[in-house]
């Protein structure tokens, strides 16, 4: 590797954030957090080709599977606030389906499952 590709592939896209979103802000603070689970929606004659390159992007990563916005903004290399204002395009456009994470579970009680090692341990040795 020459001194010139180390420092074509160090250098920075130039396309400012702005531009990229077209001047949007960032939606509201629940709307979208780290950890919302975000898919495509499935097709439904939605013109994909009016989307911007990044929405684009963006809907063809979603497309196998859920993933969360935090997912997201990794794989496609974009901010955070960027990749967020894009979903709320995609979400309003129709083309992706968002859900909430997943509940934690509650935490199971110790002398439950206690009890029942026991009982499996005094049947099976």
């Amino acid at each position: 590797m020459t001194d010139h590709d180390r420092q074509e592939a160090e250098t920075p896209d130039l396309v400012r954030s702005y531009v990229i979103t077209k001047g949007r802000a960032l939606p509201q603070e629940g709307r979208f957090s780290l950890v919302t689970l975000v898919t495509a929606a499935p097709d439904q004659g939605q013109q994909v080709a009016r989307l911007s390159p990044e929405e684009r992007g963006l809907l063809e990563i979603c497309s196998a599977g859920y993933l969360s916005v935090a997912e997201l903004a990794g794989h496609t290399r974009l901010p955070l606030g960027v990749v967020r204002i894009l979903l709320v395009s995609l979400k309003e456009g129709g083309h992706v389906i968002t859900r909430p994470p997943v509940r934690r579970a509650e935490a199971a009680d110790r002398e439950l499952i206690e009890e029942v090692l026991s009982g499996l341990r005094a049947k099976f040795g």
